[in-house]
């Protein structure tokens, strides 16, 4: 038997390398077509929903304006508000203001006399302003036609208003002025994948989805962007894959333009939308490409092989290890189950022991509170001794009740303390949270005063109720004073945001200035805590979670923008509860 020559041998390796780099020639002369020809496809695409996606803005902000132009002609024909200003009697008149302005959806409604002074308004804490100067109400008083006039463009907040003359026996009797609210479109539309903004007759942006755009012309708006680091001018300039489609670039991401008059006042209307879903939709069809060769490439090399038998003989080697693993690792899920079982009986019984164990740690400091009034009581009872023997009843009589004084704050403190020990109930109440924040506060105060921080609070003026148990709800609120106090200790100036926002669901923020949170994903579970040995068990959050839960609500945390870490409760407006519960007892 005769071996082949070695020049068969060279000219057959000739072949398989050739024929390698014409397959990896292909393969990338296929990839750079399919992302030429998919790109301007789906780019065309993107750019007509983006046209059809601007008609839409452009005739609702058109249909807002024009809705409110209506208001004024109608206001001024008003008889109660013709004989408010010819009688001087305004009884009533804002309240009526405040009725339309509810009904028409303005942003306020003011109502102006012959001297430009506000004598009846949506908000009645513009009673009595002045406004004589305005050019919305000159140029009312001059037009006998409704007026649109622009405030702010150039400095200041930005206002949109609508104002038209009261005649009485055709006589100017006053001026009435309709704010437009047209920033809530443009918060409506602020949460698309774009940025929309309407420019004056002179370029400058009156209305925008990104706020910090205003009082600009779009190009410097685009221009005025914050520097990029290396690292991001770099990763920028291997995303932008098509310089061709892209007409702007903001916070790194590829945009395209585009414009279209609006009938009204010389505006523009301007729609920067991104490529991001090109890309991503490209890079899909890339993919299945590269998929389909990698599978005809793993047939290739299947047929080629000659030891396909023998790894099947080592396929079935590791199945027969598969499968005992397989049952070495349902052994240990059964035992991790039972762990688990055993894990939520303890946290049951735990969860009391850490609320009182953290009224431990509060009663520390409550003493030394409570020392201060009882010195300051043994100073007036021997004062009031004293005077009593020196025959001064009536100075001793205030020495007693500055006694009483103390005693009455000694008994707050310890009232306090023995409302947090108690376990809570299971009826549910209205809650205003405002009052719960208050408690909280009061009940953490000791601790707050000791650290020094500074507490901002935001609440509404208005109650914001929910249906929950009080003693609960205080409970989740010291505990994230608690866990906001321990990431501040590190900090030289402490810092303790709290914010209650109203709606159906109201939310209450907790935000502090401390390092922030490294793992999010295990916060919650019992017994993981960040804290040193000794400082705390882990079951703080994982109570407070189970807490928000069982009222209908939930407990959240991310990390702040800039530092820090922010911890929200969620919790369903009283109304809402209410139908929640309804609806599960009709089920």
């Amino acid at each position: 038997m005769t071996s082949p020559k070695p020049d068969a041998h060279l000219r057959s390796s000739w072949i398989a390398r050739a024929s390698i780099l014409l397959f990896l020639g292909f393969t990338a002369l296929l990839i750079w077509a399919s992302n030429a020809y998919f790109t301007q496809q789906f780019s065309q695409a993107t750019r007509t929903d983006a046209e059809a996606q601007m008609t839409l803005y452009s005739g609702r902000l058109v249909s807002e304006l024009q809705r409110s132009s209506v208001v004024p002609l109608l206001l001024s024909r008003d008889t109660t508000l013709i004989s408010a200003l010819n009688s001087n009697d305004f009884v009533g008149t804002s309240q009526r203001l405040i009725s339309y302005k509810e009904e028409i959806g303005a942003k306020s409604i003011v109502l102006l006399d012959n001297a430009g002074r506000i004598v009846a308004a949506s908000d009645r804490r513009e009673l009595g302003t002045v406004l004589r100067n305005t050019p919305y109400y000159i140029e009312a008083l001059r037009s006998a036609d409704t007026v649109f006039t622009t405030s702010g463009v150039n400095e200041g907040p930005l206002g949109f208003f609508y104002s038209r003359k009261l005649q009485s026996q055709k006589e100017t009797v006053g001026v009435i002025l309709i704010e437009v609210d047209l920033e809530q479109l443009f918060d409506r539309w602020s949460n698309r994948d774009s940025i929309i903004s309407v420019t004056n007759s002179q370029g400058i942006i009156i209305l925008s989805t990104e706020r910090q755009f205003r009082q600009q012309t779009i190009e410097d708006a685009l221009a005025n962007q914050p520097a990029l680091s290396p690292v991001e001018r770099a990763w920028r300039a291997t995303g932008e894959w098509n310089q061709t489609i892209t007409d702007a670039n903001f916070q790194g991401q590829p945009l395209f333009r585009l414009d279209q008059k609006i009938p009204f006042q010389g505006w523009q209307l301007s729609y920067l939308a991104s490529f991001e879903n090109v890309r991503t939709r490209v890079n899909a069809v890339l993919a299945l490409e590269l998929m389909g060769i990698a599978i005809l490439t793993a047939l290739g090399f299947y047929v080629l092989s000659r030891r396909a038998i023998r790894r099947a003989f080592l396929f079935q080697a590791e199945s027969r290890e598969l499968r005992a693993l397989n049952e070495r690792l349902q052994n240990e899920i059964a035992e991790r189950e039972r762990v688990e079982k055993d894990l939520e009986v303890a946290e049951q019984s735990l969860a009391q022991s850490s609320k009182l164990a953290a009224l431990g740690e509060m009663s520390a400091a409550v003493s030394h509170e409570l020392n201060q009034p009882l010195a300051a009581m043994r100073t007036y009872l021997a004062g009031a001794k004293l005077l009593l023997q020196r025959r001064r009843p009536a100075e001793a009589m205030s020495s007693f009740q500055r006694i009483d004084d103390l005693i009455e704050r000694m008994g707050s403190i310890t009232k306090q303390l023995k409302s947090y020990a108690r376990k809570g109930g299971d009826d549910l109440i209205d809650v205003d949270m405002r009052d719960a924040v208050s408690a909280s506060l009061s009940m953490m105060a000791p601790q707050l005063s000791q650290m020094k921080v500074e507490i901002q609070t935001t609440l509404p003026p208005d109650p914001v109720l929910v249906l929950a148990d009080k003693v609960r709800v205080e409970q989740v609120i010291v505990n994230l004073l608690r866990n906001a106090l321990d990431a501040t200790k590190m900090q030289e100036d402490r810092r303790i945001d709290i914010i209650l926002v109203g709606g159906d669901m109201v939310k209450l923020a907790v935000r502090d200035n401390g390092p922030g949170i490294e793992n999010l994903d295990d916060l919650f579970e019992p017994f993981y805590t960040t804290k040193k040995p000794g400082d705390g068990v882990g079951l703080g959050l994982a109570i407070s979670s189970g807490i928000a839960k069982d009222l209908g609500g939930r407990l959240i945390a991310r990390n702040a923008s800039t530092t820090g870490a922010v911890f929200e409760l969620w919790l369903p407006e009283r109304d809402k509860s209410q139908n929640n519960m309804q609806t599960q007892a009709a089920e």
